[in-house]
């Protein structure tokens, strides 16, 4: 677990630290989704996207 993040004497949580390092992983799972046609299986992509953004930051602050 991250301890506070120090930018330029502002103290940062670590949950925004996680949240900006979840996107370019949910974007890159995106891309691969929608190459492979494996989006189609879902009836709301939006939700869905939705869904994948928030188990990858779940899953970075379990594991990270």
């Amino acid at each position: 677990m991250l301890a506070e993040f120090n930018l330029f004497g502002v103290f940062i949580s670590p949950i925004a630290v996680y949240a900006i390092a979840a996107i370019p992983v949910t974007l890159m799972i995106r891309f691969v989704l929608w190459r492979t046609g494996a989006i189609e299986w879902f009836w709301h992509v939006a939700l869905f996207e939705v869904a994948l953004y928030v188990s990858v930051l779940c899953l970075l602050v379990l594991y990270v």
